[in-house]
């Protein structure tokens, strides 16, 4: 029986047998691999929220409107589940290295020709390859860190891994702060060309999976089949993400134009606020992750949902500057805390055969399902308040992401390819 509990797929030619004896996790060392993971997170966010930060002055120079502008976030999430079918597919037919470079190449070439976009049709293209590159990301980076690091350290490296995230919307800030007054929009973009250097540490610095190597596949129709052959297990795991995304794009994508449109805040004082807010994600997803070594993953994922619920008075309808700041940090705290035991609990999940595949691939899917909601918060403010659409869509996202984790199961320190 597979580690999932499904059908396994029949032990023929479909799985190469064991390669000779593999190097143990600690002694291969697991740090280049979780650095890397890290960093190409970090900058896939960097990226994407160079658009959430700016788009107000986007909209302005294409003469379009927020909402227009808020759907250009909902074509990169769209188009996130190409990048992942893509290189997720590569990951386990030809190893997780090579796709994760390919990809770290490819969006950083697509960002920094953003920069060059002189009209909206050029720009919304450009955010859709972005987005196929940002969805090849998480799911082969991710497979690669967990698959290398030992199972007392999966969830507190899972935390660390995924605010890569809450960084890279930490350092989007924090560019966002000093560059555009003094020059615009544009040259934040040409800064995201730095994942290509990151590439280049993977080439040399990054081994490949033992387990990749010990369950690979030595044809696409094998591949197939195994894929096939976890049909239900996929299904949850994307419900599962529609339900994350909701929660994290939710209160994370329309925040700055919450604070200007609201708050009537200026841009510097904007980056201020998402920089407090994304170090409470940074601190609320590594103490999560540890936690949920001890606590179990989804416990400690609805801890963190529920707290959340608590947290959204404070952070749509603060009475004051300082309450607005602790509510922001707050709310992030949680849903990152929440986000942060995803690459542990995905990966632990997921049969060695498909990891590379089916985690990336199902949170991509549930980003699809799930990119719309930056778009209706911008309807809703249209006819009520920024304030009421944030949080009301807050309450019911978490709401329903408890629920679903909590019809899931877990497989908490199980060994992989063992």
């Amino acid at each position: 029986m597979s580690a999932t509990g499904d059908a396994s797929v029949p032990e023929d030619d479909a799985i190469l047998p064991s390669t000779p004896p593999v190097p143990s996790l600690t002694k291969d060392g697991h740090g280049p691999a979780v650095l890397a993971g890290f960093l190409g997170w970090t900058l896939d966010a960097f990226d994407f929220f160079l658009v959430v930060l700016s788009l107000t002055a986007i909209a302005k120079e294409f003469h379009r409107s927020d909402a227009e502008i808020a759907l250009s976030i909902t074509l990169t999430l769209v188009f996130r589940p190409v990048g992942a079918f893509i290189f997720g597919l590569m990951a386990d037919r030809y190893g997780r290295r090579l796709p994760l470079m390919i990809d770290l190449v490819f969006y950083s070439v697509v960002e920094v020709a953003t920069g060059f976009a002189h009209s909206f049709t050029t720009f919304m293209v450009l955010r859709a390859l972005f987005g196929i590159g940002m969805g090849g990301e998480w799911g082969v980076g991710a497979s690669l860190a967990m698959e290398k690091v030992p199972p007392r350290l999966r969830g507190l490296l899972s935390g660390m891994l995924q605010q890569g995230y809450a960084l890279g919307y930490l350092l989007a800030a924090g560019c966002f702060y000093f560059v555009f007054p003094r020059w615009g929009w544009r040259p934040m973009f040409f800064i995201g060309g730095l994942p290509a250097l990151l590439g280049v540490f993977v080439r040399f610095r990054v081994k490949e999976s033992e387990v990749w190597q010990k369950t690979r596949h030595t044809n696409w129709s094998s591949l197939g089949r195994a894929i096939c052959s976890h049909w239900k297990l996929f299904l949850y795991l994307t419900l599962l993400m529609m339900m994350m995304n909701f929660t994290s794009h939710g209160t994370q994508d329309m925040f700055p134009t919450f604070l200007q449109r609201q708050w009537g805040m200026r841009p510097t004082e904007r980056a201020v606020i998402t920089a407090v807010s994304m170090m409470g994600a940074i601190l609320g997803g590594t103490l999560f992750g540890s936690l949920s070594d001890r606590l179990g993953r989804r416990r400690a994922m609805i801890t963190a949902l529920v707290s959340a619920i608590a947290c959204v008075p404070l952070w749509a309808y603060a009475p004051s500057l300082t309450l607005l700041v602790a509510g922001a940090f707050l709310i992030q705290f949680m849903v990152q805390g929440a986000w942060g035991i995803i690459p542990a609990h995905l990966s632990e999940l997921s049969p060695d055969s498909v990891r590379g595949f089916l985690p990336g691939f199902a949170y991509q899917c549930g980003v699809l399902l799930a990119g719309s909601v930056a778009y209706v918060e911008a309807i809703l403010a249209e006819h009520t308040s920024y304030a009421n659409a944030m949080a009301l869509t807050a309450f019911v996202v978490f709401t329903l992401a408890a629920v679903v984790v909590a019809l899931g199961r877990e497989q908490k320190g199980i060994q992989f390819g063992s």
